[in-house]
């Protein structure tokens, strides 16, 4: 079955769950619903300091083009390593 038929039949299933399987369900999956994005704790502390340093002027960001120039120099390292 395609994802995409997962989902909806999942959808249908629960509009019309009774509320004890839907707090079942839930439960299953409480941890992927409140999770960060995939971050685990030490992760999303990492981003969260990187975000204030950059808000209080501290941190250093970079254009789309100035990343992609750094991790086309990066690639270009790490061939020329090997």
């Amino acid at each position: 079955m395609t994802a995409t038929k997962l989902r909806q039949r999942l959808r249908e299933f629960i509009d019309v769950a009774e509320e004890k399987k839907l707090k079942a369900i839930y439960t299953l999956l409480e941890g992927d619903i409140l999770d960060e994005g995939g971050l685990n704790g030490d992760q999303k502390a990492v981003l969260d300091s990187r975000m204030a340093e950059y808000e209080n002027g501290a941190g250093k960001s970079y254009s789309w083009d100035e990343t992609v120039s750094i991790a086309k120099q990066a690639l270009k390292s790490r061939k020329n390593a090997k």
